[in-house]
Order: C-alpha cells, then sequence, then structure tokens
C-alpha cells in the first residue's frame, strides 16, 4: 500500500515521503496513529502543490534577507555611552542596544542576530557582524561616542 507520511516516522521516512509499505503496517501503526494517509491521487498532488508553495515562500524570504542585508552593510550607528575621562565606558554596549539603534533607522533585527563576542566597553569605532540567516551576514559600524 502506498501512503504518504504526515510526520517523520523513525525507521521509515521523513514527513512528505511517498513510501510503499505492507497493508498491516499501513492501517494498523501509520495511519491509525495519524503519521499517514492512503496515497491517493488528489493527496499527491496537494502534496506537490504544497511542497512548490513551500520552496517559493523560502526562496522569496532568503531574496528579503539579502536585500536587507545589502540596505544594512556599511550602515553606521552613533551610540552614546557615560564615560570616563580616559575613553573607559560606566557600563558596556550591548546587542540589545544595537538592534534597538537599528530598529530606529527602520531595519527590523532581532538581538540574536547581531554578533558581539564581548559587550563593548570603551569608546570607538566597532566593526559588528550582523547575521540574518545562514550564509547572510552583514557588516556594519557601531561608533561608540562618550555622552
Amino acid at each position: 500500500m502506498k501512503v504518504i507520511l504526515k510526520q517523520d516516522v523513525k525507521g521509515s521516512g521523513k514527513q512528505g515521503d511517498i513510501l510503499e509499505v505492507s497493508d498491516g503496517y499501513a492501517r494498523n501503526f501509520l495511519i491509525k496513529k495519524g503519521l499517514a494517509e492512503v496515497a491517493t491521487a488528489g493527496a499527491v498532488n496537494e502534496m506537490k502543490q504544497k511542497k512548490a508553495s513551500e520552496a517559493y515562500q523560502k526562496a522569496e524570504n532568503i531574496k528579503a534577507q539579502r536585500a536587507l542585508a545589502e540596505q544594512l552593510s556599511g550602515t553606521g550607528i552613533t551610540l552614546p555611552i557615560r564615560a570616563g575621562e580616559n575613553g573607559k565606558a560606566f557600563g558596556s554596549v550591548t546587542t540589545q542596544h544595537i538592534a534597538a539603534a537599528l530598529s530606529e533607522l527602520g531595519f527590523d533585527v532581532d538581538k540574536k542576530k547581531v554578533l558581539l563576542k564581548d559587550p563593548i566597553k570603551n569608546i570607538g569605532t566597532y566593526d559588528v557582524e550582523v547575521r540574518l540567516m545562514e550564509g547572510v551576514i552583514s557588516k556594519i559600524k557601531v561608533n561608540v561616542v562618550a555622552q
């Protein structure tokens, strides 16, 4: 019997796979537990359309993220912070501060996507990476000035 998996099944396949399994395994386990459905022509066609739609959405998302990365690259932000006379800050600039400054400029970036090894604790200009998604990285300049 041919079935389409609705969920990943250990030892059988991944979601969306079309499998040829024994009738008993299909009826008594896969279909009964809601892990699969019978592979009728309509169900196969619907699954193919769903996969095509998901692939299109993923491609559009990647295109949008790359466009955002191009707009972000070279962007400079200035963050004022209280500092002493020697340039040492009373506190630090974190990813949250950088994400908030980017959102004020109109870029919707989550603080988890801003990559800092350590919080910035001195006055100066720093290069900071923003990883929007796997393989899409943009570099921005962060200028920390005394308040």
